[in-house]
């Protein structure tokens, strides 16, 4: 799963995000989010430069809900960077392809 392009209803509870094997990043915020939409020139590059070996799920956030909430996420766009279920990495308002590549490798070598 390559990066995905917006931002969808949450279908994932925090039990499916602890069972997950391998790495996965999940991104909380909104499609009309202006935070959200300037970061994703740079979450689309680091995800197209670092290949399909991570997958990206988009969460649709916002006031009761739960898997945000989880995770305590505050500010959009936020990305929580797991390995095996565990939270390796995260990142609040990204500015920059690198410090999310770093983020990438991060949660796929642990």
């Amino acid at each position: 799963m390559p990066y995905t392009p917006t931002f969808t209803p949450e279908t994932m509870t925090r039990a499916d995000v602890d069972a997950t094997r391998g790495p996965l990043v999940l991104e909380f915020g909104t499609n009309w989010c202006g935070w959200c939409r300037g970061a994703q020139p740079h979450v689309r590059a680091a995800f197209e430069q670092a290949g399909a070996g991570v997958p990206h799920v988009k969460i649709e956030d916002g006031p009761g809900r739960r898997l945000g909430r989880s995770f305590g996420v505050r500010l959009w766009p936020t990305l929580v960077f797991l390995k095996d279920g565990v939270e390796v990495s995260r990142l609040v308002r990204p500015q920059g392809v690198t410090e999310i590549m770093q983020a990438l490798a991060q949660a796929a070598e642990c």
